[in-house]
């Protein structure tokens, strides 16, 4: 089972290098991803989060599971939406379970990149999904959620992980 890997840790700062092969060992990652993210009740995995500064994530939220390989987010209604989020990279260091907080993230988002096959992908989200995308996509960008919310929002939850 791959680790988490918890803020303080620079693999979660530093931009992730685009995947470059589709292999077997891909494949093998992947998996590994949704075994880890499903192990602690994940909806959303990114690469960095267990330590692989490549970019690609795994998800599966309302209804929706996949995974995306060199993900480009396009913003399509930016009108914020304001709900709770959390982040597997975020944990309470005394409980172990992640932090939440309200974030405000774009309405509708369209991401494309490839799949495990190396076939292109689009999706267009609201919602949920549009939120998981918007997180995992900053994942990638060497971004926690804790970097958009208000200051004195970020040192609570700060203090807490």
């Amino acid at each position: 089972m791959r680790e988490i890997r918890a803020i303080g840790d620079p693999v979660l700062r530093t931009p992730a290098e685009p995947v470059e092969g589709f292999d077997r060992e891909l494949r093998k990652l992947i998996d590994d991803m949704f075994r880890a993210m499903y192990a602690v009740n994940g909806v959303g995995l990114a690469g960095p989060q267990i330590g692989v500064s490549r970019r690609l994530f795994v998800y599966d939220i309302s209804g929706r599971k996949g995974h995306l390989i060199n993900p480009v987010l396009t913003v399509d209604d930016p009108d914020p939406i304001l709900d709770e989020e959390g982040c597997l990279s975020v944990p309470d260091r005394q409980t172990g379970q992640p932090l939440y907080a309200p974030v405000a993230r774009a309405a509708g988002v369209t991401v494309e990149g490839l799949d495990r096959l190396e076939r292109p992908v689009r999706i267009t989200a609201r919602g949920s999904l549009a939120r998981c995308f918007q997180h995992e996509t900053d994942h990638l960008d060497g971004k926690l959620y804790v970097d958009v919310l208000p200051k004195n929002e970020a040192r609570k939850i700060l203090h807490k992980a």
